[in-house]
């Protein structure tokens, strides 16, 4: 995958979180909350990735990496109790939570790569 495809779908993978952010009801306790940091941490790995792509040395792109993973990681935290606390179908979120754990998975090679071509 090239760094241009990852860009968009780490992009695409932002936008959809979006979408699920205006879908959540306002008016149910929490919701707010939710929407706030699932927003936040959503959007951030695009962002962190982009980051990443334009390093400054090897050690700086693991480091954003390992961000836009930790923030993966939340994003899921996220989507799961929305889905667990009814506010959203688990089915509508599924496909987002798969793809937080591929993207997760292909971040963790590259930080790989980049540790074993750093030694």
């Amino acid at each position: 995958m090239t760094k241009e495809e990852l860009e968009d779908r780490t992009s695409k993978f932002a936008a959809r979180v979006v979408k699920v952010c205006e879908a959540l009801p306002t008016k149910r306790i929490g919701a707010v909350h939710f929407a706030d940091q699932l927003f936040r941490s959503g959007t951030s790995v695009a962002a962190n990735y982009a980051e990443a792509v334009e390093s400054e040395s090897r050690k700086d792109f693991i480091h954003k990496l390992k961000i836009a993973m930790k923030e993966l990681s939340e994003t899921r935290t996220w989507l799961k109790i929305v889905s667990y606390a009814g506010y959203l179908k688990k089915d509508l979120l599924a496909s987002l939570i798969d793809e937080s754990v591929e993207l997760t998975r292909i971040f963790a090679s590259s930080v790989r790569t980049a540790r074993r071509s750093a030694q």
